[in-house]
């Protein structure tokens, strides 16, 4: 089979590793890649945004199936530009991609559909929005309704501050149009969980749960970020918790976007807040998380590509979806500066992996036959072990083999989970 995989960072890079387990695989192309993934697979000049170009591209070159793997390309509507050429995909069509596109959507969704969720406003009207501040308190959270690359979301800790969020999503386009609508909700506390899911529309099948760790610096210290590491599972996420989020957030969140009309199948993520008065959606993304994916994958067991074809058919239910026992570490090493400002064009010598070891590479080049840094996080470096401060430890010392100057990473990935777990 010859697979495409639209992206080109460090959740692309793991999702490449687990597809070449399949043996039908005969070659994988990455639109477009990294320095990094064109170990694994053929990267081509394509960005993930060009609908047209990855259209094209896959028609002349036959391909099998396809992966589109990040937001953007989704919420544009690449599934259904490959569907209309006859090449099926793993991920949502554009009408289901909303649910990230738009955070309104998401939020009244959930309204309509009683799926718990922190309490909300929307505002088109900046004034409006201004006002509305006055009459809560802090803290609060702004959101930009659209794609912000994950920085979109304010925790305002003063009223002062939410409208300086405000200010400069609605009147200095910080974001873009993705600015011009707001979402001003309660700030809800509690620890929180990333779970994403396989589903097909009908069926639901939750993968398993990670903890993400947005701050820079240790101690969730600094500014947000993309996410500077994740393990999994997740110790906060109980069996009894887990029934009750299939129960009262799952599949009530399927079957509302099919009452909708707008079915999703395709990788769904809930980003949920484990509160007082039980589990409640944050936010919802219409694919694999990053860096979550890379402490996930690597535990399951089935096959990657068996599964993803069965959300495409709608036969999940009939496909068995493994998980190893075990626990996993991602250690994000990023150029120094990030979120900030950055250097890039540091060259990086990656070591050897052993077993149960992967570093996933996220923004880095070839330059001159060389891999260098190109972004601001760098690599994913991952291990698995039988106990999560093995895996911590595994994923560490690996860490540390890694030679690149200009990187950095936190040093405390895991502890809070450590913390919870009492160990």
């Amino acid at each position: 089979m010859k697979i495409l995989v639209v992206g080109g960072g460090g959740r692309e890079h793991a999702i490449i590793q687990k597809l070449k387990e399949n043996k039908t695989v005969e070659t994988i192309y990455a639109l477009p890649g990294n320095g990094g993934i064109a170990a694994d697979a053929t990267c081509v000049d394509i960005g993930a945004k060009d609908i047209d170009g990855i259209v094209s591209f896959a028609k002349s070159t036959g391909i099998d199936y396809a992966v589109v793997a990040p937001d953007d390309p989704l919420v544009l509507g690449c599934v259904d530009a490959l569907n209309a050429v006859g090449i099926p995909c793993f991920g949502p069509t554009k009408a289901a991609a909303i649910i990230e596109g738009s955070k309104a959507f998401s939020k009244d969704l959930m309204k309509k559909y009683n799926i718990p969720t922190a309490v909300y406003e929307t505002f088109t009207d900046m004034d409006a929005a201004l006002s509305y501040l006055d009459s809560v308190s802090a803290p609060v959270v702004v959101k930009a309704d659209g794609l912000a690359l994950g920085k979109g979301v304010i925790i305002a800790e003063s009223i002062e501050d939410a409208k300086k969020a405000v200010r400069e999503m609605m009147e200095e386009k910080k974001f873009g149009e993705s600015g011009s609508k707001v979402v001003i909700e309660e700030f809800l506390t509690g620890p929180e969980v990333s779970v994403l899911s396989f589903t097909d529309g009908e069926t639901v099948i939750p993968m398993v749960s990670s903890m993400d760790h947005k701050r820079a610096h240790d101690g969730d210290k600094g500014l947000n970020t993309g996410g500077m590491g994740t393990v999994a599972p997740n110790p906060y996420y109980t069996e009894e918790i887990a029934k009750t989020c299939m129960e009262t957030i799952f599949l009530p969140t399927i079957r509302a976007m099919k009452a909708e009309g707008r079915e999703f199948r395709g990788c769904l993520y809930f980003g949920l807040m484990l509160t007082q008065n039980g589990p409640k959606v944050i936010e919802y993304n219409c694919r694999f998380g990053d860096p979550e994916t890379q402490v996930v994958l690597p535990l399951l067991e089935s096959d990657l590509l068996t599964v993803m074809q069965a959300t495409t058919n709608g036969t999940l239910k009939d496909t068995p979806v493994i998980w190893k026992k075990g626990h996993a570490c991602c250690v994000i090493v990023a150029s120094k500066g990030y979120p900030e400002k950055y250097e890039s064009g540091f060259p990086i010598t990656l070591p050897a992996c052993k077993s149960g070891e992967a570093i996933y590479v996220a923004g880095a080049k070839i330059r001159d036959g060389e891999l260098v840094s190109a972004g601001g996080r760098v690599l994913g470096v991952t291990a698995t072990a039988g106990t999560l401060s093995g895996a911590i430890k595994q994923a560490y010392a690996l860490t540390d083999r890694v030679i690149f100057e200009n990187g950095y990473c936190r040093r405390d990935i895991g502890q809070r989970a450590l913390q919870a777990k009492g160990e």
